[in-house]
C-alpha cells in the first residue's frame, strides 16, 4: 500500500514537472520586458479624507457597495456596520448572532449584505425592510468550517469560501447549497468574482490559487509560485488577470491566458505577510495591505513600490477600491476604517 502511494506521489511530481518546463517552454518574454518603454508612475500620494469610527474590536472584514458612497464592515466586536462614506453616519449597525465574524460582502443591488465566521454560517441581512432596519433574510449552511470569504452574485445567489479547504454557491430563497467547488488542499482563504459573473478565482493556504468555472463547477486552472498561504486574490479590472497577496510577504500577478505568474511585489524591507489586496480602476496600481500596518501602493509594470498608506496602529487586515475609481478603504485590527485618495 505504502509503495503504490510512493509510485502515485512520484508520478504526480513527474507530472507537475512536466507541466512546469511546458509552461517554461512558451514563456517567451517577461511583463518587464514588454513594459520597459513604458514611463514609470509618479510618487503615489494619498491622504485619509475620512476616519469611520464606531466599531469597537478588531474590523475583519470590508466590502464597497456598488453605489461607491456606502460600505459594510464586519468586526468581531459583535456589530455589522453599513455607513456611508461621505458622511461617516452609521445607516446600519447590525448585531451578530456570533461575534467571531471574519467575512461580510454587500450585494450588488444594495439590499443586501452578508457575514460569518467561525459559525460556519452564512447569515444574509435585508437592509430594505418596512420597519427600517436590518434583519436577518436568510442563514446558509453546509460548510464544515469557518467561512473566509463570501461575495454575491446577486440577490438570489452567493459564492462563499471556507476553511473546511472547499468554495460553495449558494441559492439563497431556497437556503441551499447548489455547487461545491472542491479542490484546495488547505483552508480557502479567499475568492474574487469574475467579470463575467461564470468564473471566479480562489486563494488558500496550500499556496496556490485556482480559477473556477461557476456553471459547471470544474477548476479550469491551478497557478503557484507562492511559497505559503494565499490570504487574498482580486481579479484585474479587464477579467484576464488577478493578483495575490501571501504570507510569504509577496504580491504575485498571474495571466489566466498564458497560465503564466507575471511579477511578483516585494521588497527586502518587507517581510510580513499580506492580507488583502485590490487593484485600482485602470489597473496600474496594486494596493495591498500588510501586517505591519501599512497598505503598499505597487507599480503594475513595473514591479515598483510607490506609495504607502501610513495611519493605523495595528494590522491593515482589509481593503478595497470604489466601484467609481475613486477612493479606497482600509480596515484594521485598530478598530478604524480610513478612507483615502
Amino acid at each position: 500500500m505504502s509503495g503504490d502511494l510512493e509510485h502515485l506521489r512520484q508520478e504526480a511530481e513527474t507530472l507537475r514537472r512536466k507541466m512546469r518546463d511546458a509552461r517554461m517552454a512558451v514563456c517567451d518574454t517577461s511583463l518587464a520586458q514588454v513594459a520597459q518603454d513604458t514611463p514609470p508612475v509618479a510618487r503615489i500620494s494619498l491622504r485619509t479624507r475620512k476616519t469611520l469610527r464606531g466599531h469597537l474590536a478588531k474590523i475583519y472584514a470590508m466590502h464597497w457597495a456598488s453605489d461607491s458612497r456606502n460600505l459594510v464592515s464586519a468586526s468581531q466586536d459583535g456589530k455589522l456596520i453599513v455607513w456611508d462614506a461621505y458622511t461617516t453616519n452609521k445607516v446600519h449597525a447590525i448585531p451578530l448572532r456570533s461575534s467571531w465574524v471574519m467575512a461580510c460582502a454587500y450585494a450588488p443591488s444594495s439590499s443586501f449584505v452578508a457575514c460569518g465566521g467561525l459559525d460556519n454560517v452564512c447569515t444574509i441581512y435585508s437592509l430594505r425592510n418596512r420597519e427600517g432596519g436590518a434583519r436577518v433574510s436568510r442563514e446558509l449552511q453546509g460548510h464544515g468550517g469557518y467561512l473566509s470569504c463570501c461575495r454575491f452574485l446577486d440577490d438570489t445567489r452567493i459564492l462563499t469560501s471556507s476553511g473546511d479547504m472547499t468554495c460553495a454557491l449558494f441559492d439563497i430563497e431556497s437556503g441551499k447549497l447548489t455547487q461545491s467547488f472542491n479542490g484546495h488542499t488547505g483552508d480557502v482563504m479567499s475568492l474574487s468574482l469574475g467579470t463575467d459573473q461564470n468564473t471566479f478565482v480562489s486563494g488558500a493556504c496550500d499556496a496556490s490559487a485556482k480559477l473556477w468555472d461557476i456553471r459547471t463547477g470544474q477548476c479550469t486552472q491551478t497557478f503557484t509560485g507562492h511559497e505559503s498561504d494565499i490570504n487574498a486574490v482580486a481579479f484585474f479590472p479587464n477579467g484576464q488577470a488577478f493578483g495575490t497577496g501571501s504570507d510569504d510577504a509577496s504580491c504575485r500577478l498571474f495571466d489566466i491566458r498564458s497560465d503564466q505568474e507575471l511579477m511578483s511585489y516585494s521588497n527586502e524591507m518587507i517581510v510580513c505577510g499580506i492580507t488583502s489586496v485590490a487593484f485600482s480602476k485602470s489597473g496600474r496600481l496594486l494596493l495591498a495591505g500588510y501586517d505591519d500596518f501599512n497598505c503598499n501602493v505597487w507599480d503594475i509594470l513595473k514591479g515598483d513600490r510607490v506609495g504607502v498608506l501610513t495611519g493605523h496602529d495595528n494590522r491593515v487586515s482589509c481593503l478595497g477600491v470604489t466601484e467609481d475609481g475613486l477612493a479606497v478603504a482600509t480596515g484594521s485590527w485598530d478598530s478604524f476604517l480610513k478612507i483615502w485618495n
